[in-house]
């Protein structure tokens, strides 16, 4: 064999040997995040539909239970996916000739975001309406019963649901675009059908991130109060304590005299003991919150509590900002539209002006906007009755959090590219999505999103400061009208 035969087969070997390489490390990166998912979701989960005695349940739920952890492992590596790729072009930068980094490479990060995309699809328009459907069967009247027989009603309730999407992406492009290409175009499956319809899921996605963001954006303080410690101003918690004893005290008495039954006279009014109970577990509740202030330390009461508000505060005001400046980016430079990249050439230039600290703050807002998200979507009224209990949640509702888990997550990379949270372009397929090259749908994006969000900001700090200051001057007590508070009664007045 000549030099250059050989130079062929040690360039395909030095090829084969990088593709297995790569796909040892999305497997091994894949199966932590299945891991984790799992764990999680068994947390959340009601035993008492895995311990079932019809053995048939426990086992179709415990194959959708595992369905739902592989599309919730699917969005949490959307939401890794972005920050990681910011992450890796930053360390080969940083180091580029690092030897012991080599693995890190455009390849990889193109092919995570190709699976990425992949498996979303994947479980989005298959997985999660087998595992709904497949938990809901009950098998076909007359055949046998049987895991075997909810599996083929759900394969066949799967398929007419998928011949009834298709069918009405068909006729929806059809409408839209009617040229000949188009029409040919809508025969292709693979190329055409699946990234059309994961772009409808997607701007889905993307509005459902733009009004649950800003909700949890301003929620995100209520919760983070709720967590801290918050600082003693002009309050004496000796007092409110012994007031929430006493009151816990009378209402557990009054709860005892009416459930005597040698004494039915004891309880001369009609009470409503579920109310009662419903109350005297408030009580408790605020009992340990209170304990649990008064127990704090100083440190952590005056410096834990106003730095994480200070943080939020900071964090917030900086994505305003970053959106704003976007959007006059956008009326000066066609650049600053989002578009799609096809070649993930990492480790020549850094996707932030400010170098690899601008990569960190990317970073950081990308993973605080997400969780802001997911705290407005489980706040609005809407979705409030999908919020998973401790060890109480059915398997109906593990799939549909699933599901708009991944919604979000997947929106997420489209979500941040837009609003100009990064520079790093879209890979693979999220950048072939045909409504980010429309001027008017990306500024009115931009538009909508600093003004709810400043809106929201404004609204929810400006009252809980009002509320907070007067509670802590007492001016709740006094017979006064002041704004936010109702005019105590002169039954209250005179006690």
């Amino acid at each position: 064999m000549e030099a250059a035969d050989y130079e062929v087969l040690s360039v395909r070997e030095q090829l084969f040997h990088d593709r297995v390489r790569e796909c040892i490390i999305s497997i091994l990166l894949f199966a932590t995040l299945y891991i984790l998912c799992h764990v999680f979701l068994t947390r959340f989960k009601r035993p008492a539909e895995f311990t079932t005695v019809d053995d048939e349940d426990a086992t179709v739920n415990k194959i959708a239970l595992e369905l739902c952890t592989f599309t919730l492992a699917v969005a949490l590596g959307a939401v890794l996916l972005l920050p990681f790729s910011i992450i890796s072009n930053e360390v080969l930068l940083s180091l580029p000739r690092n030897y012991y980094i080599q693995w890190l490479n455009g390849s990889l990060i193109h092919g995570l975001w190709n699976l990425v995309f992949l498996f979303s699809n994947l479980s989005l328009i298959f997985l999660m309406p087998f595992a709904y459907f497949f938990t809901e069967s009950e098998g076909f009247a007359g055949s046998r019963k049987g895991v075997l027989g909810r599996i083929y009603e759900t394969v066949v309730m799967l398929i007419l649901l998928t011949l009834l999407v298709l069918g009405m992406v068909w006729v929806a492009s059809a409408i839209v675009d009617n040229d000949k290409a188009s029409r040919e175009s809508l025969y292709d499956f693979w190329e055409y059908y699946l990234p059309y319809l994961y772009s409808c899921i997607s701007f889905l996605g993307v509005l459902l991130l733009l009004v649950c963001t800003p909700l949890g954006l301003a929620r995100m303080f209520s919760v983070t109060g709720k967590l801290l410690v918050k600082p003693r101003l002009l309050e004496d918690l000796e007092e409110q304590l012994n007031c929430s004893v006493f009151e816990e005290a009378a209402l557990t008495r009054r709860i005892c005299m009416c459930s005597l039954p040698s004494d039915p006279t004891s309880c001369w009014l009609p009470l409503d003991m579920e109310l009662l109970h419903r109350q005297v577990l408030a009580l408790q509740t605020q009992r340990v919150l209170l304990e649990k202030r008064r127990k704090a330390s100083a440190w952590q009461r005056n410096l834990g509590y106003p730095l994480a508000m200070l943080c939020l505060l900071l964090l917030t005001g900086l994505s305003v900002l970053i959106v704003a400046i976007h959007i006059l980016e956008l009326l000066i430079d066609e650049a600053a539209m989002p578009r799609g990249m096809q070649d993930a050439s990492l480790g020549q230039v850094s996707f932030s002006k400010l170098g690899s600290f601008g990569a960190i703050i990317q970073v950081v807002l990308i993973f605080y906007l997400m969780v802001s998200s997911v705290v407005g979507f489980y706040s609005s009224p809407l979705f409030r009755s999908l919020r998973p209990r401790w060890h109480d949640t059915a398997m109906t509702q593990i799939i549909g959090n699933c599901v708009c888990l991944l919604v979000l997550s997947s929106a997420l990379p489209v979500f941040s590219r837009t609003l100009g949270l990064t520079r790093f372009d879209l890979l693979g397929d999220f950048g072939r999505f045909n409504w980010l090259g429309n001027f008017y749908i990306v500024f009115l994006y931009n538009a909508a999103f600093a003004g709810l969000t400043t809106l929201c900001l404004v609204k929810t700090f400006t009252a809980a400061v009002r509320a907070e200051l007067i509670r802590a001057f007492g001016l709740d007590r006094l017979p006064l009208p002041v704004s936010g508070f109702p005019r105590a009664s002169r039954k209250k007045q005179h006690q």
